[in-house]
C-alpha cells in the first residue's frame, strides 16, 4: 500500500489559495479520463434540456411558484404541492448535478499535461453559462412563464450544448494549427448549414413559445401569433437544412472526401429523417406530450450533430515539442550517420 503523504499547513494554504492548481500539480488524468468529463458535461447539458421540457409538458413550470426558494416558506417542494412541485423541484436539483458534471470537466482539463489553456477556457464557459441561464430560469418562474424569458431560457441552453460539444471535440485532437480536409466552397456550405440550424432553432421556440403546452395549468401568456403557420415555416426551415445535408452528402462524395467529414454528415441525415417523422407525427396527432418531448432531444441531437460535422471539417494534430538529441561527432557527421 501506498502512503499517502501528510498534508502539511503550506499544502492546506495553497489549496485555499488555488485548489485547481492544487488538485493539478498532484494528478494528472488520462486523456481518455478529460474525454469522458468532457462527454459527461455534454451529456447533462442535453439531459437538462429534455428534462426542462418535461416541466413544461406536464403543466409543471410553476409548481415551485417562486424562486431561489420553492415556496415562500420553504427551500424545498412540499407535499402539499403535490406532482407538479416535484417535477419542477427535481429539474432544479438536476442544475446542481449539471453544475458537478461541468466542474469535473473543468478540473480534469486543467491537470491534464501538457496545460491546455483552450480545454480550460471552454470549461468555464459552460459554467458561465450554467450559471446565467439558472438565474434566467428564476426569472422565469417569477415573470409567471412569461415566453420570451422561456424562449431566451432555451436558447441559452442550446447555447451550453455548442460549447459542450466544441470542448468534446477539443479533447480528441491536439493543438496544433487546423488543416482544412475539404475546400472552401464546401465549407461555406456547412456555414450555411448553421445558419439554417440556428433559425430552425430559433423558429421552434417561437412555435413553443404560441402553442398550447403553456408550462402550467393556470392561464399563461402566449406570443400572439398563430402556432400553426409558425409550426409550417418551422417545417420549411427543417426541409431546407434536410436539402442542405443531402447536397453536402452528395458533394462529399463527388470530391471522395476523407471518412470523417462523410460520416457525420451521414449521421445528421439519419438524425434529420427520425426527427421530422417525429414532428409530422405530433402536428398530425396534435401534439401529444411525449412525441414534443421526443422531438426536443431531436432538436438537441441535431445542433450537436451540426456541429460535429463542421469541426470534422479541418483537423487539429498534436502539438510535439522538438527535444534536442545527444551532439553527434564531426566523424560520425563527416561519415553519413
Amino acid at each position: 500500500m501506498v502512503r499517502v503523504p501528510n498534508v502539511t499547513r503550506a499544502d492546506a494554504l495553497a489549496a485555499l489559495r488555488n485548489p485547481l492548481s492544487f488538485i493539478a500539480a498532484r494528478w494528472t488524468p488520462a486523456p481518455r479520463t478529460v474525454q469522458r468529463a468532457a462527454l459527461s458535461a455534454l451529456v447533462m447539458a442535453v439531459i437538462i434540456v429534455v428534462t426542462g421540457g418535461a416541466v413544461r409538458l406536464t403543466g409543471s413550470g410553476l409548481g415551485c411558484p417562486t424562486w431561489p426558494t420553492c415556496t415562500d416558506t420553504s427551500l424545498t417542494t412540499t407535499s402539499a404541492m403535490g406532482f407538479h412541485g416535484a417535477i419542477e423541484f427535481g429539474n432544479r436539483m438536476l442544475t446542481y448535478v449539471l453544475c458537478a458534471a461541468v466542474g469535473w470537466a473543468i478540473i480534469a482539463a486543467r491537470s491534464e499535461k501538457p496545460y491546455r489553456r483552450s480545454l480550460t477556457r471552454l470549461g468555464w464557459a459552460q459554467f458561465w453559462i450554467v450559471m446565467s441561464n439558472a438565474i434566467l430560469g428564476g426569472i422565469v418562474v417569477l415573470v409567471g412563464l412569461n415566453p420570451y424569458t422561456v424562449a431566451a431560457h432555451f436558447l441559452l441552453s442550446s447555447g451550453l450544448i455548442a460549447v459542450a460539444a466544441v470542448m468534446w471535440q477539443r479533447t480528441r485532437e491536439g493543438d496544433g494549427a487546423p488543416r482544412p480536409l475539404v475546400g472552401k466552397p464546401v465549407q461555406q456550405l456547412v456555414w450555411f448549414l448553421v445558419l439554417a440550424s440556428v433559425l430552425l432553432i430559433a423558429v421552434g421556440t417561437v412555435v413553443t413559445g404560441a402553442g398550447p403546452h403553456a408550462g402550467d395549468s393556470k392561464e399563461v401568456a402566449r406570443i400572439p401569433i398563430d402556432w400553426e403557420t409558425v409550426a409550417k415555416l418551422h417545417a420549411v426551415l427543417a426541409w431546407i437544412v434536410v436539402t442542405l445535408t443531402f447536397a453536402l452528402w452528395f458533394i462529399l462524395k463527388a470530391v471522395d472526401a476523407p471518412k470523417g467529414p462523410m460520416a457525420r454528415t451521414r449521421e445528421l441525415f439519419l438524425i434529420l429523417l427520425a426527427q421530422g417523422v417525429v414532428g409530422y407525427v405530433q402536428y398530425f396527432t396534435h401534439l401529444p406530450e411525449v412525441l414534443v418531448g421526443l422531438h426536443m432531444l431531436g432538436s438537441a441531437l441535431i445542433w450537436i450533430w451540426v456541429l460535429r460535422v463542421l469541426l470534422a471539417l479541418r483537423e487539429r494534430p498534436a502539438t510535439v515539442l522538438e527535444i534536442p538529441g545527444p551532439a553527434q561527432s564531426g566523424s560520425a557527421v563527416g561519415a553519413g550517420v
